[in-house]
């Protein structure tokens, strides 16, 4: 069945799978006048913040627990480090597929950690004095496997 892009915007607020598929199709067979351009491009810049959300987000874990397991040794557990492992590989995976993340994580170390910070006060209950107010890693750091704050 042919659909005209109307049909396709449609569709996109109907069934969003069956929509990516439908547009997928239409780009595979060269049929350019037929794609909901509005939407796909909607789409591919969601991509990009998403990507950017979720490096964001493993950046703030990553930091978080580093934080923890700074200031609060005696409560040091294999969970924290297992996070800070997990994310570390998540970031890792994500600057594979898309190098120039990196410099946009360059870019958001500092507003990373003030989340991670004002979080890591939440956790542990500590005053948020304890916590530098600039972030004490540097991203190599953050990124390395081998490291963990004393």
């Amino acid at each position: 069945m042919t659909r005209s892009p109307s049909d396709l915007q449609q569709l996109y607020e109907e069934d969003y799978i069956l929509w990516l598929d439908a547009t997928v199709q239409k780009l595979r067979s060269h049929d350019y006048n037929e794609v909901d351009w509005d939407n796909l491009i909607e789409e591919i810049e969601d991509m990009g913040r998403r990507e950017r959300q979720s490096l964001e987000s493993n950046l703030v874990v990553v930091l978080l627990h580093l934080l923890k397991w700074q200031f609060q040794p005696e409560r040091r557990t294999g969970s924290w480090e297992s996070s800070i492992i997990e994310h570390r590989r998540r970031i890792r995976r994500a600057f594979k597929s898309s190098p120039s993340l990196k410099n946009y994580l360059i870019s958001i170390v500092d507003e990373c950690y003030e989340s991670a910070r004002k979080q890591a006060r939440a956790e542990t209950q500590l005053s948020l004095v304890v916590f530098p107010v600039n972030c004490p890693y540097d991203v190599e750091e953050i990124l390395n496997d081998e490291f963990l704050p004393d």
